[in-house]
């Protein structure tokens, strides 16, 4: 059964699992800075794919006022997530079943816009979610504590352990990473440092973890997002992105330094691994 067609406190509570561990924006968000200035040409660019706009699924019954845009310079990592909602929609669905999301948590939890940066669908059809544009770094309110220099990209669906998660999908979240990401010239295979803002996510306030460019939710908070079958595909998610950078097999680089236990806060930085890039808040949340 479609989200759309859930009792509206029902469609509310379907959200709970993979957004409790989202930052709620501040009441009075900071004025939108102005662009970054376009970086030099990357080597390892990735075509845009095309992004369905918010007007198709936001209309006048559903919208509300909010404040202007929050950004950062640009996206050094990319967060996975599921919407932990039914699977068996149609796609063409996928439009009032964004709008549910929406209404649930700028109704039900109070916030500005919706958290995630880009929507997926079954089919494999991209959805521009948060306001501010598609082709800036807009400050998500999708992973509590990393939401700075990120981009947040939700499945819609639940993926959890032996659910199918569709070949469509998974393309086009590769190619949303690897075009976000090769923005800013990262490798959606290699590690960058964020600087913990929450001190709810797994990191303590102000701790620098290092984290995969293309992560999923649960690497950066204490939670199953975005399911057992979708975290099973980053590792191909990120081969995959790659690939649509134009990067070799060659450029594949270590594995993530030992020294930090899944879970734990840091007490310090740690050194950075080949390719790494460094991701400093640059306020709240």
């Amino acid at each position: 059964m479609a989200l759309g067609c859930l009792p509206g406190l029902a469609a509310v509570l379907a959200l709970v699992l993979c957004a409790s561990g989202v930052d709620r924006p501040v009441a009075l968000a900071r004025p939108a800075q102005p662009a970054a200035a376009s970086p030099a040409a990357a080597p390892h660019r990735a075509a845009k794919p095309r992004i369905v706009p918010r007007t198709a699924w936001l209309d006048d019954t559903t919208s509300h006022t909010q404040p202007p845009p929050r950004y950062d310079d640009r996206v050094v990592a990319v967060f996975v997530h599921h919407t932990d909602s039914p699977n068996g929609y149609a796609c063409s669905d996928a439009p009032r079943i964004i709008r549910h999301l929406y209404a649930g948590q700028t109704g039900g939890r109070s916030w500005d816009d919706i958290g995630y940066n880009f929507l997926v669908d079954r089919c494999g059809t991209i959805y521009e979610g948060r306001a501010g544009g598609v082709d800036r770094a807009v400050t998500g309110a999708h992973a509590q504590g990393f939401n700075h220099r990120t981009s947040g990209i939700a499945a819609i669906g639940t993926f959890t352990a032996g659910v199918p998660v569709p070949r469509a999908m998974t393309d086009a979240i590769a190619a949303l990473a690897a075009w976000k990401l090769g923005s800013a010239g990262v490798d959606p295979r290699s590690y960058v440092q964020l600087v913990s803002s929450n001190s709810l996510s797994r990191y303590a306030v102000g701790t620098t973890a290092t984290l995969p460019a293309l992560s999923g939710h649960q690497d950066g908070y204490m939670t199953n997002c975005p399911g057992a079958a979708l975290t099973a595909k980053l590792p191909e998610l990120r081969e995959a992105a790659a690939r649509l950078q134009g990067r070799t097999p060659a450029g594949t680089l270590a594995e993530k330094p030992a020294g930090k236990a899944a879970g734990k806060p840091a007490g310090k930085a740690e050194g950075k691994p080949p390719g790494t890039a460094t991701a400093t808040p640059t306020g709240t949340p």
